[in-house]
């Protein structure tokens, strides 16, 4: 077949068109940023969730005790409690790790660590075990191998059919077989039943962990409300190790424990590139959680000096056993460099310089760090009891026999405290202030809602730049590397 005339004499000029356009188009093409959907597609590393078995038939019952439960269980699932007693769900204590400022391997756990919130959980077992994942956590007589003493239901069970009271015991209401028969994978409920009111009630700790996210709206969470993940979709588990651990109650955390934002999402997921550059240096967090406490307020600062008062009492701001305290909602987080781990963890014992604020914690990284971003913190300040012969933060009986929440005794329960975690008291004590650190991660907005670049680099910036280690605002003074 003979091509057309008008094609012929045209198509010499037409080679040239397409050849042109292809060179002009086609680098245009490669150098556009790339669109976030190219980039991003976090939806696809989402683990599946497979199909949960009915146990109604399985688990009749009755059972006159939790480890009948737990022992019921075991038929089908053999190996669950040995997996689950090898976890710091269970052992409430890490792998030995370097404390430098000792010079010796140590763990860190709920028998030698304190806080600034309630102090410590061996002077309120009671109530603190009752977040124990087992049965009868009463004294340091409980075995911790045995594996009946292992809770199935405090991370299995319907929550609204199974409560834990004092020493992680079920609460005498609760009907133990209709509870069984509820078991499936743990939700939002299970893992808050513990996670949202360490401390003593709802969100009192964290600031961005609270019962709002059990219900979460698109603007709480991205994550839980706009996708409906649970926390077992991001903190998954394997041989019921639960992947991420609190910096709070550690020194060092290895990446692959950690939950990270690029286990799903890519390093650099933005069309902008200008924001992708900040990848590097900024975490996820400091642009996409910019409040903490969104629903429900979190508490600041707790001064244990003033407690003991006859006065008018109020949850948020004074109760005689505890003292003042203050509560706030839509809190600005503090901001530093971390790099995963913690430089600093009080253990008990350790001296303090009670001239300065003492750090419970303290998150391992600086601006000269290639492995630390710049991230955001709840930070919680305190004035508690120490020894001002010896310089140590004390940790008082607040509850049982003697305690001071009886009393009302501060030199008995501490003598008390002191007695039962194993260290000296001299009688003669003051309080000190106290700082403690709270990585944020949960409450993500959605892109709309994330910083805008003002809200750093504006002349009202929430950066303390010069803290940080810049010279000043980085847009003026340079990069991070011309910084160190």
């Amino acid at each position: 077949m003979r091509m057309p005339v008008f094609l012929k004499k045209n198509a010499s000029w037409m080679i040239g068109l397409i050849v042109i356009l292809a060179v002009i188009i086609i680098p245009l093409t490669l150098l556009r940023p790339q669109t976030s959907e190219a980039l991003d597609n976090p939806a696809a590393k989402v683990p599946t969730r497979v199909p949960e078995t009915d146990h109604t038939h399985l688990l009749q019952g009755p059972y006159a005790s939790g480890a009948e439960v737990t022992q019921a269980c075991l038929k089908c699932h053999p190996d669950a409690a040995t997996e689950f007693m090898a976890t710091t769900h269970w052992t409430w204590e890490s792998a030995p790790v370097m404390a430098a400022w000792r010079g010796e391997m140590v763990t860190i756990g709920k028998k030698n660590q304190i806080n600034n919130f309630c102090i410590s959980a061996q002077g309120n077992e009671s109530k603190c075990m009752s977040c124990h994942a087992g049965y009868g956590w009463e004294d340091d007589a409980f075995d911790f191998g045995n594996p009946l003493n292992v809770d199935c239901l405090v991370c299995h069970a319907d929550r609204s059919l199974y409560g834990k009271g004092d020493f992680g015991y079920p609460l005498e209401e609760v009907d133990l077989a209709v509870a069984a028969r509820s078991v499936g994978r743990p939700t939002r409920e299970n893992c808050g039943f513990c996670h949202y009111d360490g401390g003593g009630g709802n969100n009192v700790k964290h600031g961005d962990l609270d019962s709002s996210l059990n219900y979460a709206s698109e603007s709480l969470d991205v994550h839980m409300g706009g996708l409906g993940l649970l926390c077992i979709d991001c903190h998954t588990a394997k041989d019921h190790v639960v992947k991420g651990r609190l910096l709070v109650d550690n020194l060092t955390i290895a990446p692959e424990e950690q939950v990270q934002c690029t286990d799903c999402h890519s390093a650099a997921p933005h069309e902008d590139q200008r924001i992708n550059a900040h990848t590097t240096s900024v975490a996820c967090q400091t642009c996409h959680v910019p409040a903490v406490a969104v629903r429900n307020p979190t508490k600041i600062t707790w001064d244990w000096s003033t407690s003991g008062q006859d006065r008018p009492e109020d949850p948020h701001t004074y109760l005689k056993i505890k003292g003042d305290f203050r509560y706030e909602t839509d809190v600005t987080p503090t901001y530093r460099w971390f790099n995963g781990s913690n430089a600093y963890r009080y253990l008990l014992g350790d001296k303090i310089d009670p001239a300065q604020p003492a750090m419970i914690n303290q998150p391992a990284g600086d601006i000269t760090d290639p492995g630390a971003k710049i991230c955001p913190f709840k930070v919680h300040i305190a004035r508690q009891p120490y020894d001002t012969v010896n310089n140590i933060l004390l940790a008082p009986r607040t509850a049982g026999e003697g305690g001071y929440w009886t009393t009302f005794d501060w030199p008995s329960g501490l003598a008390l405290g002191a007695q039962d975690a194993g260290i000296p008291f001299s009688g003669q004590y003051d309080f000190a202030e106290t700082w403690m650190y709270w990585p944020v991660a949960h409450m993500v907005q959605p892109a709309e809602n994330a910083l805008q670049c003002e809200a750093c680099h504006g002349p009202d910036g929430r950066m303390d730049w010069r803290a940080l280690g810049y010279q000043g605002d980085p847009i003026e003074w340079g990069s991070r590397t011309q910084a160190k």
